[in-house]
Parts: structure tokens; sequence; C-alpha cells
């Protein structure tokens, strides 16, 4: 991503050689689009500073939090987003899908979180499931099409419902399993539960390394 945006400041690559584009990755085989139309966010300024603060403080609460020790079904999620929202792409005119993806995390993040306290700018208290609606509000207020932000909450409401509420539904299952060739890529082996290894000696003496679940 970082890549992508160096290159595009210094006018090497255009945001005409990133969108996306079905006729050009089917007729032409620009393959690479179904990529970079996640990886631009427009010109530095406000909304790509906005993006940026929430792709980053979502991507990484997700990972340390409901995905801890879970890496590939975190990458899987990924996937699953950005296939569907490539689908969804296609019948709708939307050339950037950047700002889509990151609503998917804070939506897939607040359906989680659903007892953490907001603070909006210190203007707007609420708790965290209404997060994605007043983003989406507030791309409104500026001026935006708010059809990304609902195709956003779209994908991440359809990831929430399989994966955390239709397995837990009467005569429900599973329907997302991440693929074993993730698992093999991305996870780390289990521990043997026979392995009894010493007791670490921590310096001082004190329980370094212990911190508290996010939001706790």
């Amino acid at each position: 991503m970082t890549r992508s945006f160096l290159l595009q400041q210094l006018e090497l690559i255009t945001p005409f050689q990133l969108y996306f584009n079905p006729e050009l990755i089917f007729k032409h085989f620009q393959i690479w689009r179904l990529i970079t139309n996640y990886l631009f966010f427009g010109p530095v300024g406000f909304n790509f500073l906005f993006n940026m603060i929430f792709l980053y403080r979502y991507c990484r609460m997700l990972e340390e939090g409901s995905f801890r020790g879970r890496t590939a079904d975190f990458v899987f999620m990924f996937l699953f987003g950005g296939l569907l929202m490539t689908l969804f792409g296609l019948f709708v005119n939307l050339v950037f899908l950047g700002q889509a993806f990151t609503i998917m995390l804070v939506y897939v993040w607040s359906r989680r979180n659903p007892y953490v306290r907001m603070n909006f700018f210190g203007l707007l208290i609420f708790q965290a499931p209404f997060l994605p609606w007043v983003l989406m509000g507030f791309s409104l207020l500026l001026g935006n099409s708010i059809i990304v932000d609902l195709l956003g909450i779209a994908v991440g409401h359809i990831y929430f419902f399989l994966e955390d509420v239709f397995p837990n539904q009467p005569g429900g299952g599973r329907l997302l399993r991440t693929p074993s060739v993730l698992k093999a890529i991305f996870d780390m082996p289990e521990d043997d539960p026979n392995y009894n290894p010493l007791p670490e000696e921590r310096p001082g003496g004190f329980a370094w390394g212990e911190g508290q679940r996010l939001g706790g």
C-alpha cells in the first residue's frame, strides 16, 4: 500500500492504472486492478488521512483482539470481503474500493465489541455498533457518496452473520471455513500438550508482557 502511494505521488503511476474496470480486467487481462483498486485513497488530504487512521486502528484491534492467534482466519476475512466487494463492484459504479474495505473492518470490530463506548471528535458518545453509521453520516455531511460506506457495511454484516450469528442459531452451522492451505501458511503449529518446559526466569521477578483484553 505504501509503495503504491509513493509511486502515485511521484507520478510514476496514475489512478487510471489502478482503478477497478471489469472490461480491462477480463478482456485485456489487467488482473492487477483486482488488488490495486483497494490501495488508492485519493490525494493526500483529510479524507486520505481519515481512511489511513481508521484502517490502521481497526485492522490492528481486530488482529490483536478477536483474531489473536488466528492469522489464517484474519487473512481469510480479507479475501472473503475483497471477493464480495469485487462481485458487488461489477454492478455498481465504483472504481476504488479501499474505503469500503475500511468500513467493513470497522463494522466487524464494532459488532464484536458492542459494549465499548465511542467518542466521535468529542461531539457524539455512542456504543460501538453505531460507529459505521456515524461514519456514513459524517461522509454524507462532507458531500461524499454513501454507496461506498453502504457496500462496506453490507459486506461486513454478511461476514459477521455467517461467522458469528448463524453458527449459534438453531439448525445453524459454520459456512465459512478457512482453507487448510491458509492455516498451513499463516498459523503457527500447535504446541505439544505433553511438552512441559521449565519455568522461564523473568528479569527482576516481574510478569513482563502481561496485558488486558481490549475494551476491558
